[in-house]
């Protein structure tokens, strides 16, 4: 499982810092062999031959001293010290080695490095104690420190599982959340492009449907009406096509700045509107991207217009250099403003945040009687 892990994280468990914690599982199978190993010894207490009391008690202390791991390897470690050093007295300390060497498993899974340090080289201590008391013990030394080497090395691939197992958790939370943001922009995505198409195609519906009564434009608007129907299908189409994994359909809006400036200044115009357009949205200079842009901006500038300006001439302006490229939509104030016609306030924010996203500089406001909306990107 080490294998597993990346260099980052094998190292974070090579440190062995604080904090680590036994499963749930772990801690029951901790406790079921400390109380099975405590039932027995109590159990020998009462049966023939009998064991020395005080023998029979530092066996089930040693025993018992490994539940408290699970509530802190420091303490634990120091009193199975104790009881280690006691055993000396009774002559049992070759059996509280025994415990000493399974309780390596457990410091290696809950210690950090200078405990596990300090416990192996305390354990190697005890052993040449033992050895030196009563040669006798060397080969049962041999097997303790096997022992203790195998029961660290389970607790090491514990440890290392869990925390690999808590990796994949928090890889998981921040894949899923992940997710969850990209879902919310995609939604913001889709609300952003219908707002910016089809709010504004149903604006020039809803603006000519008003005008159907009167005779002299009754036919100019019955045509704009259609002509707002068929974009705002188009526009409807391609979103649909977007937001399912790519557009693939042909003729889609492709953010045309002079086409715009033609679409907005014919809807200008069938709303009464005279129209001045000043300089060339066909320009070379202006990038593709910004091209976009500031086709998406003349567009939300239109459907401001057509639902909130008064009588008199709409100027589109753009003013190109070699650094920059902006545009200007000035449009008369209304004195009684079309207040049956919704919005959803969010036009110009979005237009702010499209324009800011692209480094440049965007203002929208009353200025000598007019509604002024400027956006200003660089070419470079």
């Amino acid at each position: 499982m080490a294998s597993s892990l990346p260099s980052g994280e094998r190292a974070d468990v090579t440190r062995l810092g604080k904090g680590e914690k036994l499963s749930t599982i772990e801690r029951i199978a901790v406790l079921a062999v400390v109380g099975t190993i405590v039932t027995f010894d109590t159990v020998g207490l009462f049966l023939p031959p009998g064991l020395d009391p005080l023998t029979a008690a530092l066996g089930i202390a040693s025993t018992a001293v490994l539940a408290l791991y699970l509530w802190s390897p420091l303490i634990a470690t120091y009193a199975l010290g104790v009881v280690f050093a006691l055993s000396f007295i009774p002559g049992i300390e070759a059996q509280v080695l025994t415990t000493a060497a399974f309780a390596a498993g457990l410091v290696v899974r809950l210690g950090w490095t200078s405990l596990v340090l300090s416990y192996a080289g305390v354990f190697l201590l005890a052993s040449a104690l033992v050895v030196t008391g009563d040669s006798r013990d060397a080969f049962n030394i041999a097997i303790f420190l096997v022992g203790a080497a195998v029961s660290g090395a389970v607790g090491f691939a514990l440890r290392i599982a869990f925390a690999r197992g808590r990796t994949l958790e928090v890889q998981l939370a921040e894949k899923a959340e992940q997710e969850r943001q990209a879902v919310l922009a995609e939604r913001r995505w889709i609300a952003g492009e219908l707002h910016d198409s089809i709010a504004h195609h149903l604006t020039v519906v809803a603006l000519h449907v008003q005008m159907l009564d009167d005779d002299r434009t009754s036919s100019e608007s019955q045509e704009a009406i259609r002509i707002a129907a068929r974009k705002a299908m188009t526009d409807l189409r391609f979103v649909i096509d977007l937001a399912d994994d790519g557009p693939r359909s042909e003729g889609m809006p492709s953010g045309d700045l002079a086409a715009s400036v033609d679409e907005a200044q014919q809807e200008f115009e069938s709303a009464g509107h005279a129209v001045i357009v000043d300089g060339d949205p066909s320009d070379e200079r202006i990038p593709r991207a910004a091209e976009i842009i500031l086709a998406r901006i003349l567009r939300e500038s239109a459907t401001n217009v057509l639902k909130y300006a008064g009588e008199g001439e709409v100027l589109i302006r753009f003013d190109i250099d070699d650094d920059s490229a902006k545009l200007t939509v000035s449009s008369p104030l209304s004195v009684t403003p079309r207040r049956e016609l919704s919005s959803s306030r969010t036009g110009v924010g979005r237009m702010a945040e499209r324009v800011l996203g692209a480094s440049g500089e965007f203002s929208a406001g009353e200025a000598d009687g007019r509604w002024v909306v400027s956006a200003l990107l660089p070419i470079v």
